[in-house]
């Protein structure tokens, strides 16, 4: 990529880095834009204000993708990057909001949170509605919401000695903005279970042996691979193109999936008790503290770490 083949979508933007290359058909996002993951106290989880924005840039770009091309020389198949600025992927859920909603039993907010964080995953799943192949690009840490994200994607290219994982059991919970449906789509359902339910951080190398990364490549190769991956769909785009429908009428994930899931998830998170609240807020607090040594850490002691958070 040259700053010449690219161009910012919106630079209005706080919380996003939205670009595009209009020689491949390419949309990139990337989330925790660097001036705010820079700040002191930020957290790279999915925050009302990044889902908004996240929903904001779904909308822009679904609508570019219905203008008609601009050339013939247009490349017949588009493509959309979710990757992030910050030395994480994605952090999940803000537990900091999930404490407070479910200590006043706020049914509601609660709900509006979740509704958000299905409909960002469903967009991404969905392609925008649009002829085009979703990618998530894991270069750091997806755990939780960040895995379920990167999991919504058509493709997942990660690189090596990375983690994800969905740690949420560790607080009595389960991770319920479309796990289960979108693992179920890589894995058998019994294995899908066990992920929600072991509380494991696994590492990307084994997540590609079990079929969960589509792409591992070494560590700094992430965008490089990306290109590629684009340049191959390119040469068999009507073949990809439909795999993708293929995909939906065998596997279809359903936003009502998602949605009445979500409901479940409401419910049993306003049942947790002081104890479960109590981890989340350690959590929390290992999530500030997470950059401060953490970033060349290997998975399993990333694993370890998230545990005695939570036991501490």
């Amino acid at each position: 990529m040259t700053a010449v083949e690219l161009s910012h979508r919106d630079p209005d933007f706080k919380l996003l880095r939205a670009m595009e290359d209009a020689a491949t058909g390419t949309h990139w996002c990337y989330m925790h834009r660097k001036q705010a993951s820079q700040t002191r106290g930020y957290r790279p989880c999915f925050s009302t204000y990044l889902l908004k924005e996240l929903r904001q840039y779904q909308a822009q770009v679904s609508e570019t993708l219905r203008r008609p091309l601009r050339s013939v020389d247009a490349p017949p198949l588009r493509h959309l990057v979710v990757a992030s600025d910050a030395d994480v992927f994605n952090l999940g859920g803000d537990l900091e909001l999930f404490c407070r909603l479910i200590r006043a039993q706020d049914r509601q907010l609660l709900m509006a949170y979740a509704r958000q964080c299905v409909e960002v995953a469903y967009g991404f799943h969905n392609h925008l509605n649009d002829d085009i192949h979703t990618i998530a690009l894991v270069q750091g840490d997806a755990l939780g919401g960040g895995f379920e994200c990167a999991l919504s994607c058509q493709t997942i290219i990660a690189e090596s000695g990375v983690g994800m994982g969905l740690p949420e059991v560790l607080f009595d919970l389960f991770p319920g903005m479309g796990a289960y449906s979108f693992l179920c789509k890589r894995v058998p359902p019994k294995l899908a279970e066990e992920m929600m339910l072991n509380g494991n951080v696994y590492s990307t190398d084994v997540l590609h042996k079990m079929g969960v990364v589509d792409v591992l490549v070494p560590r700094g190769d992430g965008e490089s691979a990306v290109h590629d991956f684009i340049k191959r769909s390119q040469r068999i785009s009507h073949a990809r193109s439909a795999m993708n429908r293929v995909r939906e009428i065998c596997q279809p994930v359903t936003l009502t999936e998602l949605t009445q899931v979500v409901e479940v998830w409401v419910d049993t998170a306003l049942q947790l008790g002081e104890k479960s609240l109590r981890t989340m807020e350690r959590l929390v607090r290992a999530q500030h503290k997470r950059t401060e040594g953490l970033d060349h850490v290997e998975p399993l002691e990333r694993a370890a770490f998230v545990r005695s958070a939570a036991a501490t």
